[in-house]
């Protein structure tokens, strides 16, 4: 950073999550996107049932207890798509790629919607425009083309459609393939990965209704106000009724605080709002596992001590005897584990994990949640598992009130995931894609996120398709990535804002502008509807309200037909009937997966339907027919141990972390007012005793620099270290800008995942 720049400044924040400020914050993005006044309308049709699914996050819609269901970065994602700020071909002409690179990410997306498809010209280092018939062919030249169809990936955002992202797939099998690198690789794969093994379906056994009843909450790893906002709402009425709320993050974030609902006239008037959480538990970055098993030994242990006192039984032995398989050997591993490891892993003092045991043991019907603070670990699948294991152990899945609850990112992650998107496809789930479509699917497990990103580079993956997202951002080791996409014969990315990805390609490279969820889609003169699967399983259609931002853009659908008919031909799949007649691809869907039974009669009912979770009633679909308590170790050679032993108490753990006013790799503006931060995003949050330690002083700028045994360099140079309520030897910051701080070869172990938020790094002086 240009230290003549005007730095920005850090100014702790006091009042309420959300409240006046939050109205006011509306305001501004309303304003700042030239939002026309005509359709200011369009956020009283958000998450209702007859308007459309906010394209932000996938906390789910209640049918409906207000007039409105949208929160302050709902409407920031709404005044995106709404913008009137456009994107042309004009717009390309005066701008080269090298030009544009070297704009920071939140400016290039303030530039507004796409317009045109476009595709790179070497010669003027520009991108022009080309017709959507030709792009179409271009893709289809250098698919048909490559050697093997293994020599594509093709990635997926959370924010496609059921509809578009069963017919990616079914498009892509047919191609002949599986490398479905998706943005769930990034996130929630150790929920993916770690649930089927516990309770046998990798999703959570909870809706909204369970919120009403549950007496406990145990929220880990996740920052409410900033990426599930309308969760607020549901806390603060757990809250009102007296539930026990804790917050398990090395970052206590303001948002479990306070919370001042907009809805509420009470909360606005007094300007305090509602005090959410009862108890702030904060483990070190990576602590959680150790908390976890720390708490299920003391469960264990107050069992053993009523069983001695003959008083009632803290275990729900009933459950443990119906429904669970290797308890004994589980409860053997809690007896012999050590407490002195336990605390030291955890960071947390015993008698705090006791007491969370405590809160635990006097809940009655428990609900825990967790975000991406449990998933990005190496051990994020391990933890995964000893949080079932801990809700077990009192029979606290599959009853009202109770049970796990992931907290996906992505509006639709969920329902991509259900549809196909999956690189590790089931036999049983290929077999019968392959009878109703009377083709056989490949059969070979593809690549995901980070195998793509490593193919590319060997030279294996030639050819790179993006429907949505900002891959070359979103994903770790940002050098190399970039190496990786730049190494391509073609890039393509399916988008409706224009983003570093775009500048960042292959030999040949296309942006092809797609409608946004808020905007109405026709097909042959007949609006339709897309449908996607929030957090907790539920299906609900989606129809856009807004005039599309331009007369040539085209729904991700129909691009992704198109390409499969120009790719693959029609004739043993109508691609271009399915484009015309969303239904139709609905009626494909019912006919492949289990569950959409009736898909297309059951969304027209107010809020849709409930994909059944077996794992919800209690039917396990594991080897054994049981939920299986699965047992681990703590992991004594961790990257951070051994950097330790290199660089003693100077080696820190690093935590990337999402700003208020962002969302995923989207930039909405500088600031991030719940944490005190204005106008700069390069700063590092750290304990004030570490910056002692190390002999700065807060306000000074730093470079972050990791430490690895691959002999690469990775440093991110110039961040404001700011004192913050962090764990010592822990620091946060946000992405993407210290995503070239994770190495590629950081994964967690099992399911893949980066280990963007436990990072080994030295802080030297800038």
């Amino acid at each position: 950073m240009d230290k003549t720049t005007k730095p920005g400044r850090i100014e702790p924040y006091t009042g309420p999550a959300a409240g006046w400020g939050a109205l006011k914050y509306v305001a501004i993005n309303l304003m700042k996107e030239k939002v026309a006044g005509g359709k200011y309308k369009t956020l009283f049709k958000q998450n209702q049932a007859d308007g459309f699914d906010c394209p932000g996050c996938a906390w789910p819609d209640r049918q409906h207890a207000s007039t409105f269901e949208f929160c302050e970065n709902g409407v920031k994602a709404v005044a995106a798509e709404a913008t009137s700020k456009r994107v042309t071909p004009a717009f390309f002409a005066q701008h080269t790629v090298g030009e544009l690179m070297k704009q920071d990410d939140y400016t290039l997306e303030q530039h507004g919607r796409l317009t045109d498809p476009m595709v790179f010209d070497p010669l003027t280092d520009k991108y022009r425009s080309i017709s959507w018939y030709d792009a179409y062919q271009l893709i289809a030249k250098h698919l048909k083309g490559l050697d093997s169809p293994h020599r594509a990936a093709f990635y997926t955002s959370g924010r496609a459609s059921n509809e578009a992202a069963f017919l990616y797939q079914l498009f892509v099998r047919m191609y002949g393939t599986n490398n479905f690198p998706d943005c769930s690789n990034m996130c929630h794969e150790a929920t993916s990965r770690g649930l089927p093994t516990t309770v046998g379906i990798g999703k959570g056994t909870v809706t909204l209704d369970d919120f009403e009843h549950a007496d406990t909450l145990l929220i880990f790893g996740q920052n409410p106000a900033t990426n599930h906002p309308r969760m607020l709402g549901e806390l603060r009425e757990c809250a009102k009724r007296g539930a026990a709320i804790v917050s398990i993050n090395p970052l206590r974030e303001r948002g479990l605080e306070r919370f001042a609902s907009p809805q509420h006239v009470t909360d606005m008037l007094t300007m305090s709002g509602v005090k959410i959480a009862s108890t702030f538990i904060q483990p070190k970055i990576g602590g959680d596992f150790a908390l976890i098993k720390g708490v299920a030994k003391r469960v264990l242990e107050l069992d053993d001590l009523a069983v001695e006192q003959n008083t009632e039984r803290v275990l729900d032995v009933a459950f443990l005897e119906a429904h669970t398989a290797n308890f004994e050997a589980f409860a053997a591993d809690l007896r012999a584990e050590s407490w002195a490891a336990l605390v030291e892993e955890a960071g947390v003092p015993r008698e705090d994990i006791e007491d969370l045991a405590r809160i635990y043991v006097n809940g009655k019907r428990v609900i825990s949640t967790w975000g991406m603070g449990i998933t990005q670990h190496k051990n994020s699948v391990a933890t995964v598992h000893m949080l079932s294991n801990l809700m077990m152990m009192r029979g606290n899945i599959g009853r009202l009130g109770a049970g796990l609850c992931p907290v996906r990112g992505h509006s639709n992650v969920q329902g991509n995931r259900t549809v196909g998107i999956e690189e590790k496809p089931t036999d049983a789930f290929l077999d019968r894609l392959g009878k109703v479509f009377d083709f056989e699917p490949p059969r070979g497990h593809g690549y995901d996120v980070v195998e793509t990103i490593e193919a590319m580079l060997e030279g294996h993956v030639k050819v790179f398709i993006g429907l949505g997202g900002n891959f070359s951002i979103a994903t770790p080791d940002t050098p190399r990535t970039w190496e990786a996409l730049r190494a391509c014969d073609l890039t393509v990315h399916i988008t409706t804002k224009l983003n570093r990805s775009h500048l960042v390609h292959g030999k040949e490279a296309l942006i092809l502008p797609t409608l946004g969820r808020t905007e109405i889609d026709l097909q042959n003169g007949i609006a339709q509807g897309v449908t996607v699967e929030d957090s907790m399983s539920m299906v609900h259609v989606s129809y856009g309200m807004n005039q599309p931002a331009s007369e040539n853009l085209v729904s991700e659908t129909r691009i992704v037909a198109q390409i499969a008919h120009a790719t693959l031909g029609s004739a043993k799949v109508d691609w271009l009937g399915y484009a015309n007649d969303y239904a139709k691809i609905r009626d494909a869907i019912e006919w492949s997966i289990d569950g959409f039974y009736d898909y297309n009669e059951r969304i027209a009912q107010p809020g849709g339907f409930h994909l059944r979770v077996a794992s919800r009633e209690r039917d396990w679909k594991t080897g054994t027919g049981k939920a299986n308590f699965i047992v681990h170790q703590i992991q004594r050679d961790t990257p951070i141990q051994r950097a330790k032993k290199l660089h003693g108490e100077r080696a820190m753990t690093l935590m990337t972390t999402r700003s208020h006013d962002q969302y995923n790799t989207t930039i909405y503006a500088l600031d991030d007012r719940y944490r005190g931060v204005y106008n700069q995003r390069r700063v590092v949050f750290a304990n004030a005793a570490d910056i002692a330690m190390l002999g700065f002083k807060a306000g000074e700028w730093v470079d972050i620099e990791t430490i690895w045994d691959d002999g690469i360099e990775r440093r991110a140079e110039g961040f404001l270290l700011v004192e913050y309520d962090i764990p010592r030897g822990c620091l946060g910051a946000y992405y993407p800008e210290t995503n070239p701080l994770v190495p590629l070869s950081s994964t967690a172990d099992v399911c893949n995942t980066p280990t963007s938020k436990s990072i080994p790094v030295l802080l030297t002086a800038a």
